[in-house]
């Protein structure tokens, strides 16, 4: 009885949560959302942005680029990206680049291949990936180029990190600049195909477990190489297909929760296999609808938890997949418009 406000609703959050782990879903109450609240998602986003003082953007500077991406991506997404003040967002990536050519997402931070594609992504969303100059281009296809190991895998920066998310940053960035072949594909794709697992998955490194999010990176990569016949479509399918819940919420791996951001990485890989429609997809749908905040705008991992600019892009870009709600049509590879990439996107 003494709780009040934001410490009671947190205490139920946490209570609720517990009981949802004990039984790996969520309930999905019929009050929840069942629209998508487009003009108060755009207002959430916004205002994130604009909030240069608040806790949740001071706490996430070390991500700061890439947060930049999920922001202005689903803005896009939504037909509202004039809200957002492109000249001074373009602006600041562009001086995120650094000496060796990757981006870094903050000052004082160091240049990582997770930066570096948000960063191009973003100039590719405000159409000034010109203002990249040709040697600042070179710069990051050498940045890019360095990170790739013997063994054909890919580094996030220079202490060696080796995953398979890298391994699709990399294929991407050179996609979008036009230089596949500064890599050597082969060896590329020979370690994403080591990563794939006998249950139809794919891991960070070969032997590591199965995840959804490390199936969206090795199936993009491998699509980007023209690689995408050397494994089983309708056994990754499969797999990613199990992670429905009742609830018609995804997870990431089995016995576990969902979260509405594997609503892009499960659904997306789909796509790209050709094979969307192995979820059921009105089940999809009203459980994305259900972690929208009726009150703040923006989408959380869950019903009823705190909204935030991540869950937000990918239950938007989610959406458009299904071509719902008047979106933008979405690059199932990129999680960018298809308008704002233009020849650039794959037509799936």
């Amino acid at each position: 009885r003494i709780l009040r406000g934001k410490d009671k609703k947190l205490f139920n959050m946490s209570f609720a949560g517990f009981l949802d782990i004990a039984r790996k879903d969520v309930d999905v109450k019929e009050s929840a959302p069942s629209t998508l609240l487009k003009d108060l998602h755009a207002t959430f986003i916004r205002e994130f942005e604009a909030d240069k003082n608040g806790y949740e953007y001071t706490m996430s500077e070390y991500l700061r680029v890439s947060g930049i991406f999920w922001c202005v991506s689903a803005m896009d997404l939504l037909g509202k990206l004039s809200m957002m003040d492109g000249e001074a967002i373009v602006s600041y990536v562009l001086s995120m680049q650094r000496d060796n050519g990757g981006f870094a997402p903050a000052e004082n931070h160091d240049a990582h291949l997770l930066h570096t594609l948000s960063a191009i992504q973003i100039l590719y969303i405000f159409g000034a990936v010109d203002r990249l100059k040709e040697e600042q281009k070179k710069k990051v296809i050498e940045f890019v180029r360095a990170r790739q190991n013997e063994d054909g895998s890919f580094c996030g920066d220079e202490h060696n990190e080796v995953d398979t998310r890298f391994s699709f940053c990399s294929l991407s960035i050179l996609h979008l600049l036009d230089s596949l072949e500064s890599v050597n594909l082969q060896k590329a794709c020979d370690f994403v195909l080591r990563c794939h697992n006998a249950d139809g998955g794919f891991g960070t490194r070969p032997g590591s477990e199965s995840h959804s999010g490390q199936v969206y990176c090795c199936v993009g990569a491998l699509l980007i190489a023209g690689r995408l016949n050397s494994i089983d479509r309708d056994k990754t399918a499969q797999w990613l297909a199990m992670r429905q819940c009742g609830s018609g919420g995804l997870n990431g791996r089995p016995e576990k929760l969902p979260d509405v951001c594997y609503s892009w990485w499960v659904l997306a890989s789909l796509a790209m296999l050709r094979r969307l429609r192995w979820i059921d997809e009105e089940k999809m749908i009203r459980f994305i609808y259900a972690c929208q905040d009726e009150e703040t705008g923006g989408f959380s991992d869950r019903p009823g938890d705190m909204p935030d600019p991540f869950h937000t892009v990918f239950g938007t870009a989610a959406l458009s997949l299904f071509g719902r709600d008047g979106l933008e049509p979405v690059d199932a590879v990129l999680c960018m418009s298809k308008k704002s990439l233009g020849a650039k996107s794959f037509p799936l």
